[in-house]
């Protein structure tokens, strides 16, 4: 009779899934599913979005590493550098506490050795564009390039460092320690007495 009178009066049937889904305490409340339907396998658990982190080094988004571009870009830190390594040294001469002292003493290390490195960085760059540059010359004269072998480059570098060494004067004092140090490195290799 109901469904007769409902047919009639033009309603429509109410919704099974509202009385199947109830909620509790207003809109915060948890939902409280009915015990009359059986629940399914794979039951739909509310999706929560996964915080996906970028890391810039392997991203495409931040686009391709250059060099010259990065020391232009960040050549400003220079200056700031060279700041903080005058008040470094203002410091070290003002400061009595002794463990005061070697602490500033190796940051002052640290950032000048950072820098000699970052000098040396630009050396290398700047003589790989250079042959470079030559092989884009030979190429356009229709000459075939040459690329250098690692062993070849390192010899390179070893005949600039000691035209360095030479035009410093500090050629004598670095070939002692050289020697010293190979001589000590034979002297491990030589078999012990213990052993003979």
């Amino acid at each position: 009779t109901r469904v007769s009178k409902q047919v009639t009066s033009g309603k429509k049937p109410a919704k099974a899934t509202k009385a199947m889904v109830k909620q509790q305490q207003g809109k915060k409340g948890p939902l409280e599913m009915s015990a009359k339907k059986p629940v399914p396998f794979l039951r739909q658990v509310v999706s929560v979005r996964k915080k996906v982190r970028r890391d810039p080094r392997f991203d495409d988004l931040s686009g391709e590493y250059n060099p010259e571009i990065f020391m232009k870009t960040y050549s400003f830190l220079d200056s700031i550098k060279k700041q903080e390594k005058e008040m470094i040294q203002k410091q070290l001469k003002k400061c009595r506490n002794v463990e005061q002292k070697e602490k500033l003493q190796q940051l002052l290390n640290r950032m000048i050795q950072q820098e000699q490195a970052q000098k040396k960085q630009q050396q290398i760059r700047e003589r790989e564009l250079a042959l470079k540059r030559q092989q884009r010359e030979l190429a356009k004269q229709g000459k075939k390039p040459f690329f250098l072998k690692k062993s070849e480059k390192r010899k390179l570098e070893l005949a600039e460092k000691y035209a360095e060494l030479k035009k410093s004067g500090k050629l004598e004092s670095f070939l002692s320690k050289k020697r010293k140090r190979n001589a000590i490195k034979d002297k491990r290799r030589l078999p012990s007495q213990k052993d003979l």
